[in-house]
């Protein structure tokens, strides 16, 4: 296999990772047809709502994505930048804003890995080491453990049978 085809590969790779790789479902999967009157229910035993888990995915791919292109990048402070307010209730406008951004991001970073003049490899000048691959395998790997929790509060309150995938 030549250097093309390893890069095409692994291009490929990052895409489906992106999409949802072994996550075995999409982020729009784990929220279809969500009953809009419990995106404010916080999970037993925690300090966040459905809703607060998905912005939270939302705000963390938005910070990870400002990273890989802004040379100006301003970290960001933890938690309270990647959560959102405690308390805070959301509307169902809030939510699909929510997805909207999600998935306008989700097409950028996807758009950035498609993109053969993108060097995977190469440290982010603005960073501390990190490379494009690096940042987009922490957008996936965080992104898939979040759709878990999302499906997990979704069986605790019944949304779903214990057969759902």
């Amino acid at each position: 296999m030549n250097s093309n085809d390893v890069d095409k590969t692994i291009r490929e790779y990052l895409l489906w990772l992106l999409k949802s790789g072994d996550a075995h479902m999409t982020l729009d999967d784990a929220v279809a047809d969500f009953p809009m009157g419990q995106i404010n229910v916080i999970f037993p035993n925690s300090t966040y709502s459905f809703w607060g888990a998905l912005e939270h995915v939302r705000r963390t791919q938005a910070d990870i994505l400002d990273f890989i292109k802004n040379p100006n990048y301003q970290e960001r402070e933890w938690p309270e930048d990647y959560w959102p307010e405690k308390g805070l209730l959301a509307t169902e406008a809030d939510w699909k804003k929510t997805l909207s951004g999600y998935r306008k991001d989700l097409n950028e970073l996807m758009r950035i890995v498609s993109d053969p003049k993108t060097n995977l490899y190469e440290k982010i000048p603005h960073g501390t080491g990190q490379t494009i691959l690096r940042e987009i395998l922490l957008v996936a790997d965080h992104t898939a453990y979040q759709i878990g929790e999302l499906a997990t509060m979704r069986r605790v309150f019944g949304h779903w049978d214990i057969s759902h995938p």
